[in-house]
């Protein structure tokens, strides 16, 4: 069995929902070695996530920026932890629902995503910054 990993820091990205499939296949060529595998995915935040979902039209994006900030408002009256800013606590919650990583197969040393399937970066802050991401890689 191979086991590879990578560290891999994104671009910083505005808030909302981004393809991020394209980053990870250009940065890690070692899944290019596993004939059948795994690959993780792993964001080392708490304020922002990681999901599969459409890759083509980018509304399904949009609608899921709009949906997830009318699912955790950034007005509710109750959250204690504000002195970070107001998109802060909300941002940690989106975090833990979305979650913080992702599972690919990896068959004939590539990415096994459905025909309209992508990886999504939500950056769930106003100025998130730049995100690190783990990668791990491992098949024979």
């Amino acid at each position: 069995m191979k086991i590879f990993q990578k560290e891999l820091a994104l671009p910083p990205f505005r808030r909302g929902f981004h393809l991020i499939t394209g980053h990870i296949v250009d940065n890690f060529p070692k899944i290019g070695e596993i004939e059948a595998g795994m690959l993780q995915v792993w964001i080392k935040h708490t304020s922002a996530g990681l999901t599969i979902n459409e890759n083509a039209d980018p509304t399904v994006r949009k609608d899921f920026e709009t949906f997830s900030n009318d699912l955790v408002p950034e007005d509710y009256a109750h959250f204690i932890h504000t002195y970070e800013g107001p998109d802060d606590m909300p941002a940690h919650l989106k975090s833990s629902i979305f979650g913080v990583s992702v599972q690919i197969p990896i068959s004939s040393g590539k990415l096994n995503l459905g025909s309209w399937q992508g990886i999504y970066l939500g950056e769930f802050r106003n100025h998130g910054g730049r995100r690190k991401l783990v990668l791990t890689a491992w098949g024979a």
